[in-house]
Parts: structure tokens; C-alpha cells; sequence
């Protein structure tokens, strides 16, 4: 075996090594055995998204668990940020995510949340995988007598819609406002349209009928081509793309355009500003987010800190720099004063809310920031050696980096999750930026694809 976790859990191809029932029942096995120091007998909450494979995986870890002697308390199809909650309000010790976000439905993965709602850290994950990489759990296993019992509950769907209607201020009102949700086929399919319709908005739903093979198909937040055209023709004040798992969120304005991101942040951080609840007056994104956001920081007053990729990366940061706001460019958004992890339903909220405190469209609010052009390629590659140490990639990204000079960036990072190498360009003009981001790309793809 080699290192399963990533950047976002364990993730692969779903029936094959190592998304495949044997890893998933090892990482059971493993989380108990390490929970059983603090309590004899861990209560483990287990969510999905509606990938086919998640039958397989929610199978194999309840049985990982159940054998070490811990009880899985299986909640079926719930979006990530609904699981941390679960573990939460529940008391529980743990909660595993099972879903593979926005990759197609090939894929699967499984994620870990603590009992207090937040991610497990790089430590912790490590510890867990070195005790499955030990080969030793069979020999752990209690005697029959110790074994544990799954339990699956139904009503938690309802407890988490009440959740995230409560993180809507209460002298606001959306009674009436139109919106149109793409929920992907995926975990937001159920519990989204009742959040809004349960606080008086007008909602219309696409892509929420789910077959097991449909999620994130040419719909959700990566895909907003029917999402643009249904906005238009409801005269919709907003559409809300989430991804599978429902951690995401991408907005369409009323005039059919994407919003992105760091729109989205920057937006719901001059909100916060406004009301004097930005903390520390910090907004915390990556290194991938554009140019702008930065520029757009300083313009309306406040400071702007960027993290390693990764939403785990922008929590540590916003934590150890006392702050309540941050997220990445792809629509993954943290407010802590909100939730322990990213929840694109509760940042469709927070959107809205400053759609309506404000007064004004969200096209209007959008142009709070200028973009940057910016191109990203994702490259296929066969290897993930150190950047630093292919001269032919460092020679060109160098040249590039000269050309540029002030006027814009070269970002060149490996997926966490996946074997591909993200290749980002910002620079002056559409062109500049284009061109300069093929030549990297097809170095990128010679050496290392």
C-alpha cells in the first residue's frame, strides 16, 4: 500500500485500489481502534452522496466498524457539511463522508470528521493510516462478545434543514425571491429546496433526480450552462449551483451570468464588514484566488490572507489568524461563525443576505471586483515529482514569470486528489494569458504525462 490520504480524504476510482470495500473496511477498522482510547465504545455517524459505489463503501466501512467494536450510525444520502453537523449534534466521535465531491461518478473517496464537526488534521489522518499500513488489525479485533451495532436514522435530513434556516438573519426575508437550484444530482438533492421553500422563496430545481451515475454530469457547480438558461427564463433574482456533496457553491445573477468564487467572498466579507462582524477584518482565500480579490480587499478596507490549496489549509489559517471568512475560487466557503466546514447551502444564505441587506442585484454587487484574465489547464500526469526539480518546467515557468513581470502570476501545483498537475496564469490580457498557459501546459504534459 501506498499513502492513501490526500488533500481531501481518500479518493480513486470506486472498486479499484484504493476506493474498493478493503480500504474502506480497513479505514473502519482503523478510526475505531484509535477512537476506543478515548471511549470504549465510539459512536461513528456515516453519510453519502448518491454515487452507486456509496452502497458499497457505506457497507464496507459499517462492517470495519461493527468488527472493532464500534456502533455506525448510518444517515443515507446527506451533503458533507450535513454529516459534520450529524457528528456534532449528535455527540458522535466521528463522522465519514462518503462521496468524491465534484468528479464525475466513477469516483468515490471517503473524508473524516471529528466528533466536534471539523476535519481530522494531516496528523491525525496519518495516524490512521499508519495503523492500516501496519497490517496488524486483525490481530486488534475485540472478542464477539465486544462487537458493536449499526443503527440507521431517518430523521436527520429535518434537523439539518432547521440548522442551516436558523443561519439566515432573522430580520431579513427572502418571501417571494425567486431562485432556481441545480443540485447536481447529488447530496443537496432533498434538503435544498426545503431550506429555501421553508423560508419563503419561490424555488425552481434542476438536475435533483439522482439514478446513481448522473451526479455532477454536466450539471452542478462546474457546469452552469442550464442553470444560466433557467435563470433567464424564470426572471430568477439568482441561481445556486451546487457540487455532489453539496460543500460548493457557484452563483448565476440575474442576467444569466457566473459568478465566481471569490465574487462570492469578497461580497459576503463586505457584508460581514458592514454589520462589524469581520473579525479582525480578514478574508482569508488561496493562492489560486484572482488578482482581484486581493486588490478588491484593500479597496473596500479590509486585509486579505492567502493559504495553501485546500479547504483544510484555509480553515488552519483562518483559526490561527482569527478569522470567520475564507474559502477557495471553486466556491468551497467557510464561515465559522456559521459551521465547522464549507456548506454551500449556508454560503448561499450568507450570498442572499447581503443580496437583500444590500438592496441591489447581484450583478451590481459583482462588479465589486475587477477579474484578472486567468486560465487554468489541468494536465494528466503519470508522476508528481517536485516542480522544483524538472529543469524544463522550471525553465519555462521562469521565462513566463520574466514576460510577465508585475502584471500577473504563474501558479504550477499537483492535484491533492487526483493524478493531474493544475497549471494557472493570470496576466495582462485574454491572449497573454491563454498563450502563456498552453506553453507551460504542453512542457507540463511532455515531462511529467
Amino acid at each position: 500500500m501506498g499513502k492513501l490520504f490526500g488533500t481531501d480524504g481518500v479518493r480513486g476510482e470506486a472498486n479499484r485500489y484504493p476506493m474498493n470495500a478493503q480500504i474502506a473496511f480497513a479505514i473502519g477498522q482503523a478510526v475505531v481502534y484509535i477512537l476506543k482510547k478515548e471511549r470504549a465504545r465510539p459512536k461513528v455517524v456515516i453519510g453519502k452522496d448518491t454515487r452507486i459505489s456509496g452502497y458499497m463503501l457505506e457497507s464496507s466501512l459499517e462492517s470495519g466498524i461493527t468488527s472493532m467494536g464500534g456502533d455506525p450510525y448510518l444517515l443515507g444520502v446527506l451533503p458533507t457539511p450535513g454529516i459534520a453537523f450529524a457528528a456534532q449534534s449528535m455527540r458522535a466521535d466521528a463522522g465519514i463522508v462518503i462521496s468524491a465531491s465534484h468528479n464525475p461518478y466513477q469516483d468515490n473517496g471517503i473524508k473524516i470528521f471529528s466528533g466536534n464537526g471539523f476535519k481530522l488534521s494531516d496528523e491525525q489522518e496519518e495516524a490512521i493510516e499508519d495503523l492500516m499500513l501496519s497490517n496488524t488489525l486483525h490481530e486488534l479485533v475485540p472478542p464477539v462478545k465486544d462487537m458493536g451495532k449499526a443503527f440507521r436514522l431517518g430523521d436527520v435530513n429535518g434537523r439539518y434543514i432547521v440548522f442551516l434556516k436558523n443561519t439566515f438573519p432573522r430580520d431579513l426575508s427572502i418571501e417571494g425571491m425567486k431562485i432556481v437550484l441545480d443540485t447536481a444530482n447529488g447530496a443537496t438533492y432533498k434538503v435544498a429546496h426545503s431550506a429555501f421553500w421553508e423560508l419563503g422563496a419561490d424555488v425552481d430545481v434542476i438536475h435533483n433526480s439522482p439514478n446513481g451515475v448522473n451526479i455532477n454530469d454536466n450539471c452542478g457547480s462546474q457546469h452552469t450552462a442550464d442553470l444560466r438558461k433557467k435563470v433567464l427564463e424564470n426572471g430568477a433574482a439568482i441561481g445556486l449551483a451546487f457540487d455532489g456533496d453539496g460543500d460548493r457553491l457557484i452563483a448565476v445573477d440575474e442576467k444569466g451570468n457566473e459568478i465566481t468564487g471569490d465574487q462570492i467572498l469578497l461580497i459576503c466579507a463586505n457584508n460581514l464588514k458592514e454589520q462589524g462582524k469581520l473579525k479582525n477584518d480578514l478574508l482569508v482565500s488561496t493562492i489560486m484566488s484572482n488578482l482581484g480579490l486581493k486588490m478588491a480587499c484593500k479597496k473596500f478596507g479590509f486585509k486579505h490572507h492567502a493559504s495553501k490549496v485546500g479547504d483544510r489549509y484555509v480553515l488552519e489559517d483562518m483559526i490561527k489568524l482569527g478569522g470567520v471568512i475564507g474559502g477557495e475560487e471553486s466556491g468551497h466557503m467557510i464561515f465559522l461563525d456559521q459551521h465547522t466546514t464549507g456548506d454551500g447551502i449556508i454560503t448561499a444564505l450568507q450570498l442572499i443576505a447581503a443580496m437583500v441587506r444590500s438592496g441591489k442585484p447581484l450583478s451590481e454587487l459583482a462588479k465589486m471586483m475587477d477579474i484578472f484574465p486567468q486560465k487554468l489547464i489541468n494536465v494528466d500526469v503519470k508522476r508528481k515529482p517536485d516542480i522544483n526539480t524538472e529543469p524544463e518546467i522550471m525553465e519555462i515557468i521562469e521565462r513566463v514569470e520574466k514576460e510577465l513581470g508585475d502584471e500577473g502570476r504563474v501558479l504550477v501545483r499537483y492535484s491533492g486528489t487526483q493524478n493531474m498537475c493544475r497549471v494557472m496564469v493570470e496576466g495582462p490580457s485574454e491572449d497573454v494569458t491563454n498563450r502563456f498557459c498552453k506553453e507551460i501546459a504542453d512542457v507540463v504534459k511532455r515531462v511529467l504525462g
